[in-house]
């Protein structure tokens, strides 16, 4: 496994826990509401607040993939590194999917801390 991985493990950041399908279910579900909200912004021309809600979509969705495997996540970074290590190294996932995760964490992290955000981000972050 990953050294990054163990050691947000080490650090508590990620956790092994019991498989909850019911958790997995509802973030799945949240996930959903999120897209639907993140193109419903984008539509109304709120690109800040459309990327911030694609990423929270993409988060949920990878949250619930980690669930799956029986981990629950305490931080941004180390959901992403659980998912790397969990369904990119395994090949159960393209990475590509993973480095579209990685670039909205990155558009997320600029809209709400630097207020740096365009209509080009969100669109891709909604896609």
């Amino acid at each position: 496994m990953d050294e990054r991985f163990e050691r947000c493990m080490q650090e508590g950041k990620l956790a092994k826990e019991r498989l909850q399908p019911d958790l997995v279910k509802k973030e799945l579900k949240i996930a959903e509401s999120d897209l639907k909200s993140a193109k419903n912004s984008a539509a109304e021309k709120d690109f800040k607040w459309a990327t911030v809600q694609a990423y929270y979509s993409m988060f949920h969705t990878a949250k619930a993939l980690v669930l799956s495997k029986g981990y629950r996540e305490k931080s941004h970074y180390c959901l992403s590194i659980a998912l790397k290590a969990l369904f990119i190294d395994s090949g159960a996932m393209n990475r590509e999917h993973f480095n579209r995760f990685r670039d909205c964490m990155r558009f997320r992290e600029d809209a709400d801390y630097g207020l740096v955000y365009s209509e080009n981000s969100a669109t891709a972050a909604i896609q």
